[in-house]
């Protein structure tokens, strides 16, 4: 009886310590920063901004393109009646054309990259003092970037994407006119 007794007794303890444990376990967090940069207003716009670099661009290249093929045509109709020397020229000049797209596609291409990261690193300045205001809040010991840290699976109870979201686009929505 007093074996038994003792088992129940350090059975309570291990239970009570367990619990305790389970109360005190490290709290986590997630957020999804894809929701964050496409649903938030100051995402919106830097999106918007880089559709209209990105249109430009587009545009640019369809230029080069229509001269080019302006070019070829002109070619291909006046081959027979020019002079050998005209035609080499026209040659050249397709040439350049060429070269010139290959070099203005690398540019837009890094240009594109280079504000995509300048707009990206703009958004995360003004979003990560609200991530770490909620994590003290919250006393949370880890955020993770949801999908994008190996998490493979989050419930959504640890989510609290909706929650940076609301308050990013009160806190920039309230300081915008300040600019």
């Amino acid at each position: 009886m007093k074996r038994y007794a003792a088992l129940t007794v350090v059975a309570v303890i291990a239970l009570s310590g367990l619990q305790a444990f389970a109360q005190e376990a490290p709290k986590v967090a997630v957020i999804d920063v894809q929701v964050l940069v496409q649903e938030s207003a100051a995402g919106k716009e830097a999106g918007g901004r880089l559709a209209k670099l990105q249109n430009e661009k587009v545009a640019g290249r369809k230029k080069l393109t229509d001269e080019y093929e302006a070019l070829q045509k002109q070619l291909a109709t006046q081959a027979a009646t020019l002079t050998e020397a005209k035609v080499a020229e026209l040659r050249k000049q397709l040439e350049d054309k060429e070269i010139a797209i290959r070099r203005y596609d690398d540019d837009a291409t890094q240009e594109l990259e280079k504000a995509k990261a300048n707009e990206l690193g703009g958004l995360e300045k003004q979003i990560m003092p609200i991530i770490q205001e909620l994590g003290r809040e919250q006393k949370l010991l880890l955020i993770f970037n949801k999908f994008q840290s190996g998490l493979v699976y989050a419930d959504d109870a640890v989510d609290i994407t909706d929650q940076v979201l609301r308050r990013f686009n009160t806190k920039v929505t309230t300081s915008s006119p300040a600019k």
